[in-house]
């Protein structure tokens, strides 16, 4: 009988999609409820620091503390290789920050903006992976091994981030607070 393969990793990658979908959404919502024109982008980056504090810094520590015979050994390659990979992290949701605010002032509305810039991103941060980790571990053959659809699938990719931002719908008009109706007859 055929071992069924292991679906986790999948599972997870949806898991951070959702995470990741709904996070330019949400940073953009914190800034501009910030209510502050100016500075409300740096705030709302404040939070997403003490956000990644805990969740990155706090909760893996518990786990390792908590793990019996832990090896607190950490070779500096993999210490340095991550700690560029966490500086690269939140210069990229600073400047998702630093996009919508630059849109918003442009003249497109928060909706727009939220679409367009995680759009773009969503679509041209795969692209970008796929390119370095195929030039990091060429394919046994060298890279006219590539499959054709493979490139046709960063070609869609990029037409798709386009496409997105493009055509993206134009949202209604803003909703004003509840006006309360007045019956008659009482």
């Amino acid at each position: 009988m055929e071992q069924r393969k292991n679906m986790n990793w999948l599972i997870f990658a949806l898991m951070t999609v959702a995470c990741w979908g709904l996070y330019g959404i949400l940073l953009h919502a914190g800034q501009v409820e910030m209510k502050d024109p100016v500075l409300g982008r740096y705030k709302a980056f404040l939070f997403v620091g003490i956000a990644y504090f805990i969740t990155a810094v706090v909760a893996p520590l518990v786990v390792l503390l908590m793990s019996k015979n832990m090896n607190w050994a950490m070779p500096p390659k993999g210490m340095w290789l991550s700690l560029v990979a966490g500086i690269l992290g939140a210069i990229g949701a600073f400047c998702v920050l630093l996009a919508m605010g630059a849109g918003v002032k442009g003249g497109m509305s928060p909706a727009v903006v939220a679409v367009s810039v995680m759009s773009i991103i969503f679509a041209g941060a795969p692209i970008v992976n796929a390119i370095v980790a195929i030039m990091q571990h060429p394919p046994e053959g060298g890279f006219k091994a590539i499959p054709l659809p493979f490139f046709l699938g960063i070609l869609l990719a990029a037409l798709g981030g386009f496409m997105v931002t493009k055509f993206k719908p134009t949202p209604g008009k803003p909703h004003g607070p509840p006006t309360a109706k007045v019956e008659q007859g009482e």
